[in-house]
């Protein structure tokens, strides 16, 4: 029975603790679209001074791709946490 009881208290604890846990990952994203701003940035630059070609070229423009794909997950992922959270 204590070990019943333990395992709900555990339990109530975790499900409290959730809407920290939401919030900090949503600074997490923040940080990471700053940082991938920056990338892309840099990205830029060097497209316009044409200081790179060939492989290293479609390697970076590949992880700027990706870089935005992600962020367009991460922003999707947050305004479905937000409709959720207004219900």
């Amino acid at each position: 029975m204590r070990r019943l009881l333990k395992g709900i208290a555990v339990a109530l604890a975790v499900v409290f603790a959730m809407p920290a846990f939401a919030q900090s990952n949503r600074a997490n994203d923040k940080a990471k679209d700053v940082r991938d701003s920056a990338k892309n940035t840099g990205d830029d630059v060097q497209d316009k001074l044409g200081t790179d070609s060939g492989a290293k070229k479609t390697k970076r423009h590949a992880k700027k791709k990706v870089r935005n794909a992600q962020k367009k997950t991460r922003d999707t992922k947050n305004d479905v946490k937000d409709k959720m959270d207004n219900k």
